[in-house]
């Protein structure tokens, strides 16, 4: 591996029209790492893919990918590759005429195209015609695409949608494949799950502007007073104990709906939690569960854009 980072992105603008799409954006994307961009809708994350791509020019800022600043001119730098808003396909062609066709235009020999497919797990249905392949299918084929170039910086916008959870697991065990050799990865995706399982780093954007960028871990890690569910051997005394434990906030009933009337819900820190838990089996009170009620990634994301149920999402951006 280089030196280089793949992605490095300093103050990048871009509008369109009147609407700020993205505003002062920073991004740092190291070689043979996977790296998470979430938001809500609207919050720029297809904006920035596709400058990455090339289909489009910031209006300020630096963008260098794989080492060399981008051109101010569309067109996908050399050893990149990947698609945004799902990827492109004709769907009267087989799987296998898609990729020969691209092929072609790219330079590849057609050994790639059975390579890739059998890469992606389309190698049973190289030769179905695409418009009889499910959103999963496509999104597979469309990262059969992106990987026909052996590309140094992958771009992928959603790749695990519409997967069922066989179909993910491939998909996952691809992209961490490609890191492992040296790839630089970009992903947005929605699921938490997607991001914990595979990413090393993860930037949030909220409205435009960077809210998080860094570990993923430093992310987890900055989730304090999470919502935990508590079920234990006695939950009167359970429910005495956790009132009486400094820092630790019970939840009232009705925050879980439907949740079983034995279980508690409580918020606090780690350190807090450990706390409770001593003085339960302290109290001879068997610990039964005690679990985050959304997962901790997923409450700092949550935390950091102000969104949920209720919360604000904007329209426009990507």
């Amino acid at each position: 591996m280089g030196t280089s980072p793949a992605v490095r992105a300093r103050g990048i603008g871009k509008s369109f029209g009147g609407v700020v799409a993205l505003d002062g954006v920073d991004l740092d994307v190291p070689e043979g790492q996977v790296h998470g961009l979430v938001g809500p809708n609207g919050a720029g994350k297809t904006t920035l893919l596709g400058l990455l791509l090339g289909l489009a020019v910031a209006d300020v800022g630096t963008l260098e990918v794989l080492g060399a600043p981008t051109a101010r001119r569309r067109g996908a730098p050399a050893g990149v590759a990947g698609f945004v808003n799902g990827p492109g396909l004709y769907p009267s062609l087989t799987a296998r005429r898609n990729l020969t066709a691209l092929a072609s235009l790219r330079g590849c020999g057609p050994g790639e195209v059975s390579g890739v497919l059998e890469q992606v797990g389309l190698g049973d249905v190289a030769d179905v015609r695409v418009r009889g392949f499910s959103l999963g299918m496509r999104q597979r084929l469309g990262l059969a695409a992106a990987l026909l170039t052996r590309p140094r910086l992958l771009v992928l916008d959603e790749p695990a949608n519409g997967l069922d959870p066989a179909g993910k697991a491939h998909v996952h065990r691809v992209i961490a494949r490609l890191a492992a050799d040296g790839t630089a990865v970009v992903l947005s995706s929605h699921h938490m799950d997607d991001l914990a399982a595979l990413c090393s780093g993860i930037t949030i954007l909220v409205t435009g502007r960077v809210a998080f960028s860094g570990p993923v871990g430093k992310l987890a890690a900055e989730s304090n007073g999470l919502d935990y569910r508590l079920r234990t051997s006695d939950p009167v005394v359970a429910l005495r104990i956790a009132a009486e434990t400094p820092g630790l906030r019970v939840v009232p009933g009705d925050a879980l709906q439907g949740r079983d009337p034995e279980t508690l819900v409580v918020r606090g820190p780690m350190s807090v939690l450990d706390d409770l838990v001593a003085r339960l089996v302290g109290a001879t009170v068997g610990v039964r569960e005690l679990a985050p009620v959304v997962a901790p990634l997923e409450a700092a994301f949550l935390a950091l854009t102000d969104t949920g149920p209720s919360g604000p999402e904007q329209e426009g951006r990507g």
